[in-house]
């Protein structure tokens, strides 16, 4: 069969570009080897917030008689639990086949392999071979679970993220290698059941190394205060699983001191690796460096009409940021006029609870960028809405330049900042300078007017500090 596009993987940079590809009048073929909606939707960003959200709901009813609330007994069904968030899961990848099929897309089920002459061999769960035809080839297969080379993951007792979604029985102690977003959303939902855990982090950072340190700081104040361990600039040396459960030696890189921490399971959580083994690169020459697929500001790699996006070539490994590319690609496809994305103007969000959220330069990157800051923090504590919601941990900053009065960066941490943020990218986007943010009337009373407020204390106008 002869296609205009071809896209191997379903995940949101594939089915979100087949969608924008069949909107512009091209006929659509999407290769899926599992769920449509691929790992975000069925085993990453939808079921980790649907474990989330279960834990917030707990936690607000452990504290319920802060807010004149009298809960007895409550006890989290790990199980159920679990169900739900499979069940949300489900529902979602039920919607993408819904848009498939709305806009015509041709569902390919089998593992996707490129071809000489633009085509693209699928194999599938029955083993039988068929060979599709298209004039461009996007490659979408996204990412899994890294593995350091001392520690493999068993599925067991040294998992991934897709294992920690769906565990049949509730650790009852648990050390998470890695506290990048995956590590950290993790830890809060198992500590918040009652599993103790532990954080272990090489960078000295801590956790959530590539936010600001000021961000990171915060975080790891209200970890420890709430009864979870860091380790900060520390590494996980080995781990002897012989036994029941898991005997983990953690060595602290500056002392070079080691310890022993017993626990049932390990969450490994040190990044992906692109999917990018066997599925034909080699024999079409396409560039690669250290499995990363090297490509133009328009997605295309070395090879004339093979395409790729998300998770399998360079820059963050965010869902919606394939969604972005995928779009951008398919556009430029198309023969529309399109820019490059901006990757410094792209948000990062973290949803354990405080969440975190950020875009743009941090402190740091942007004094070594040469700037001359003004910078403003405006702390939840003193925020009107925060205290009514009983949610004053935290707090935001904001970087501006002091000779033009660019933002150039936005840094959160506290309740709903992950929807706050978006307010940052789009006047970034718009290039608005600070002095339009502090005339910018912002609803009250609001989690948001912190950003307003956090601006105008880089300008020494703050009213309500």
């Amino acid at each position: 069969m002869q296609f205009d596009i071809i896209i191997i993987g379903s995940g949101p940079g594939g089915y979100v570009a087949a969608i924008r590809a069949s909107q512009l009048g091209k006929k659509v073929a999407i290769v899926e080897r599992e769920s449509l909606g691929g790992i975000c939707l069925n085993w990453g960003c939808i079921p980790t917030k649907a474990l989330l959200k279960s834990a917030q709901v707990f936690e607000y009813m452990k504290h319920a008689a802060d807010y004149g609330i009298e809960v007895k007994d409550a006890e989290p069904n790990f199980t159920n639990i679990v169900k739900r968030s499979r069940d949300v899961a489900d529902g979602m990848s039920k919607g993408v086949q819904f848009l498939m099929k709305k806009n015509k897309i041709t569902v390919l089920t089998g593992n996707g392999k490129l071809l000489r002459g633009k085509q693209v061999e699928v194999t599938t769960p029955e083993g039988k071979k068929e060979v599709y035809t298209a004039e461009n080839i996007i490659i979408a297969t996204g990412a899994r679970s890294k593995e350091l080379p001392n520690i493999k993951i068993d599925g067991k007792k040294i998992i991934g993220y897709r294992e920690a979604l769906n565990l049949p029985v509730q650790p009852k102690s648990m050390v998470v290698m890695g506290a990048g977003a995956i590590g950290v959303e993790f830890a809060y939902f198992y500590h918040t059941l009652g599993t103790k855990v532990t954080v272990v982090e090489f960078l000295e950072q801590g956790l959530v190394p590539r936010e600001d340190a000021d961000i990171s700081k915060e975080l790891a104040k209200i970890f420890k205060k709430n009864g979870i361990d860091v380790k900060a600039g520390a590494s996980v040396e080995k781990i002897d699983t012989a036994g029941n459960g898991c005997a983990v030696t953690v060595k602290d890189r500056k002392t070079g001191k080691e310890e022993v921490i017993d626990c049932d399971i390990v969450l490994s959580a040190v990044g992906v690796t692109p999917n990018t083994e066997n599925i034909g690169l080699e024999a079409l020459g396409i560039k690669t460096d250290r499995g990363v697929i090297q490509v133009d500001p328009f997605y295309q790699t070395n090879v004339a009409g093979i395409y790729a996006i998300g998770d399998v070539v360079p820059g963050p490994a965010l869902a919606h940021v394939a969604s972005a590319e995928g779009i951008l690609c398919v556009e430029k496809i198309a023969g529309m006029h399109v820019e490059p994305i901006n990757y410094n103007n792209i948000p990062s969000c973290t949803y354990c609870s405080p969440e975190v959220a950020s875009v743009g330069y941090t402190e740091e990157a942007a004094k070594a960028a040469g700037y001359t800051l003004k910078i403003g923090k405006f702390p939840f504590s003193v925020s009107g809405k925060a205290s009514a919601a009983g949610a004053k941990q935290g707090f935001v900053k904001v970087i501006y330049d002091a000779k033009y009065g660019e933002w150039l960066g936005a840094h959160m941490i506290g309740m709903n900042v992950t929807e706050m943020i978006a307010e940052v990218v789009a006047a970034r986007k718009l290039e608005t300078t600070g002095h339009e943010i502090i005339k910018t009337i912002h609803p009250h009373p609001t989690m948001s007017e912190a950003i307003m407020e956090a601006t105008a204390a880089a300008y020494d106008e703050v009213i309500h500090l």
